[in-house]
């Protein structure tokens, strides 16, 4: 079965500011990865008041922190302070390490739900922290940080939120990539305990590997922490440049390249319908349903009952659309029908002449 990651509305906290919640993994008497006496909660926060720095010279975004010095700060407290804030996006920020000390380069994650083993490695070692909390069984779910079958089981809350979440991912990984020449290993898939419950695009960086000599006096250089926050910031403000709008529950899609990781499969093309068909010229209105890791046979009884699905592929997601017409209205009819058929997180997308465009250009 296809693996499907709905697509939501990013702008359902009708905020006039862009509202960015910077989380500083660790802290206090939870000192994350630790090797060579690099210390993972210490730069954690020292990047994260960097690029809280550089994002609050932007007047048109306002920062949350959920901590700004060394305090311990329980995993759903920090949910609880991106929630309670109304944001827009949240970002936690760690470091990475491993057993094998020559394991380097950025990787950031998004939620959800995987049976990768490096990736449920990365998830267990940051969700190790529940385990200095009281009830942490009962405040989780009877989450067992040594059971890998609790991190595959784990609920994925507000699932409308993934293709969002990969977007902003797959900017910060570019950043790292061509603006930092580090080496990325891609956006991933994992359950970390501290995104599960927030309701907004969220993703988790892992700076690099504190475990690696050469990799960790970079991660802990005050030079090294001034690039890598400002390139997240970078990131960051590219995001709301191109899908905020101030004051409105308007989706604006972009088109960026994505590199989330995927498992290697065959897929049969010979049922797959030419995903520019008829949007080669004019403005079309379409309905985005979902977008998936997987291709999928444009099948009714794979979507609901819809007919008129088309799909676009870049080599790492998929995307599924319902319907299509040059008439906005329409547009809005065909929306309540997908709705209606179980895809709450549908949205409306445009295009010009084949091009995606916002829905501002479109109806200009």
């Amino acid at each position: 079965m296809a693996l499907v990651l709905a697509s939501g509305v990013s702008q359902a906290q009708n905020n006039a500011r862009f509202r960015v919640v910077l989380d500083a993994g660790h802290g206090g008497n939870d000192f994350g990865a630790t090797y060579h006496g690099y210390v993972e909660k210490n730069n954690a926060l020292n990047v994260v008041l960097k690029v809280g720095k550089i994002l609050e010279a932007d007047l048109g975004t306002q920062v949350i922190y959920t901590r700004q010095t060394d305090v311990f700060i329980p995993l759903d407290e920090r949910a609880d302070i991106a929630n309670k804030s109304k944001a827009d996006i949240f970002v936690s920020i760690h470091c990475n390490a491993n057993k094998n000390q020559v394991a380097s380069g950025t990787e950031t994650y998004v939620m959800g739900v995987t049976r990768n083993a490096a990736n449920l490695e990365v998830a267990k070692k940051e969700n190790e922290v529940v385990t200095l909390e009281k009830d942490y069984k009962i405040k989780y779910d009877g989450y067992d940080p040594n059971s890998p079958e609790s991190v595959i089981g784990m609920t994925v809350i507000q699932e409308e939120y993934l293709d969002q979440s990969i977007e902003l991912a797959a900017g910060i990984q570019e950043g790292f990539e061509e603006g930092l020449n580090r080496k990325s290993r891609g956006v991933k898939q994992a359950g970390f305990l501290v995104l599960r419950k927030i309701y907004m695009p969220r993703v988790l960086i892992e700076m690099g590997f504190v475990s690696n000599k050469e990799e960790g006096a970079f991660l802990s250089s005050d030079e090294g922490q001034e690039q890598i926050a400002q390139s997240i910031a970078k990131a960051i403000l590219d995001y709301k440049n191109e899908y905020f709008v101030p004051g409105t529950e308007e989706y604006v899609p972009i088109e960026r390249p994505k590199t989330i990781e995927k498992a290697p499969q065959k897929v049969d093309t010979s049922k797959v319908k030419d995903t520019k068909s008829g949007i080669e010229s004019g403005t079309v209105f379409k309905i985005q349903i979902s977008a998936s890791t997987k291709k999928m046979d444009l099948v009714p009884s794979n979507f609901n009952g819809l007919n008129t699905i088309s799909m676009e592929d870049d080599g790492n997601i998929v995307k599924y659309f319902y319907g299509n017409t040059n008439d906005y209205n329409e547009s809005k009819k065909l929306l309540e029908e997908a709705k209606a058929k179980g895809y709450n997180s549908a949205f409306i997308v445009a295009y010009k002449n084949g091009q995606k465009v916002s829905i501002n250009e479109a109806l200009r």
